[in-house]
């Protein structure tokens, strides 16, 4: 018997520096802000962060976390995908912000465009057209 899943609930992000990952994904990812605590007895702050209305990301902040490895490829979660109903203006937008983006793919089962950039600590994010 499997396990009967509802839906992504959330996903977790640890960040180097907080400030700067906040603004990141508020200021330019666009994502909402919820909530925002600081942990006292961890001197740590947590940022609740939705999409649509709907809660998908917890971003913490932690004093010296250790690196991701990421490339070359590492096991572990290996990105974290957002669909876009724009691809070109959604590198507009990146252009505008200045983030650095790979050249565009084309899935070859969907023939969907798709993109890759990094978050501040170089975590991939991919865009895929809807």
């Amino acid at each position: 018997m499997a396990v009967k899943l509802n839906k992504v609930h959330h996903i977790a992000i640890i960040c180097s520096d907080y400030a700067r990952s906040l603004s990141f994904y508020r200021d330019i990812l666009g994502l909402e802000l919820q909530r925002e605590i600081y942990r006292a007895e961890r001197n740590s702050y947590k940022a609740d962060l939705a999409l649509n209305n709907q809660y998908i990301v917890e971003l913490f902040s932690f004093s010296s976390p250790p690196e991701r490895p990421s490339y070359p490829e590492a096991a572990g979660l290996r990105h974290l995908a957002f669909e876009v109903l724009d691809m070109d203006g959604t590198i507009r937008a990146l252009e505008e912000h200045e983030i650095a983006y790979e050249p565009i793919r084309i899935d070859e089962t969907t023939e969907k465009k798709f993109i890759f950039i990094a978050d501040p600590d170089g975590l991939p994010i991919e865009f895929y057209e809807k």
